[in-house]
C-alpha cells in the first residue's frame, strides 16, 4: 500500500531554517516524480517544488534561492531544505508522488495515480 508520512514541521521566527521530510512506502521512491506543496488559509494549494525521476527540479518564484527539494533514495525518503523562511511561507505543506509526466514513464513508476502525504504545519512569525 502505499503511503507517504510527512514530518519536520513546526514554529519557526522569520530569517529561520526547518528541514521538511516525506517517508515513502508501497513503492520505489527513485521511479516516481515527487512534489512539496503548500496551502495558506484561505488559500489554494500551490505548487513548492518538484523533484523529477530524470533529476529535473523546479520551483517556484518565490522559494527560488531559498528551498532546495532532494532525495534520499535509500531511505525512500523526499526532502525540503527551507532557508531564510518568511512569514508568507506559512501554510501546510504536502507531499505528492507521481506526478505523472513522460519521465515517471521512463523510469517505471508504478502509480496510477498521484498519492498525497497527511500534511505537516510550518508556520513563520515575524
Amino acid at each position: 500500500q502505499v503511503q507517504l508520512v510527512e514530518s519536520g514541521g513546526g514554529s519557526v521566527q522569520a530569517g529561520g531554517s526547518l528541514k521538511l521530510s516525506c517517508a515513502a512506502s508501497g513503492y520505489r521512491l527513485s521511479s516516481c516524480g515527487m512534489g512539496w506543496y503548500r496551502q495558506a488559509p484561505g488559500k489554494a494549494r500551490e505548487l513548492v517544488s518538484t523533484s523529477r525521476t530524470d533529476g529535473i527540479t523546479n520551483y517556484a518564484d518565490s522559494v527560488k534561492g531559498r528551498f532546495t527539494i532532494s532525495r534520499d533514495n535509500g531511505k525512500n525518503t523526499l526532502y525540503l531544505q527551507m532557508n531564510s523562511l518568511k512569514t508568507e511561507d506559512t501554510a501546510v505543506y504536502y507531499c505528492a508522488a507521481g506526478l505523472r509526466t513522460y519521465s515517471d514513464y521512463v523510469a517505471g513508476c508504478p502509480l496510477s495515480e498521484t498519492y498525497w502525504g497527511q500534511g505537516t504545519q510550518v508556520t513563520v512569525s515575524s
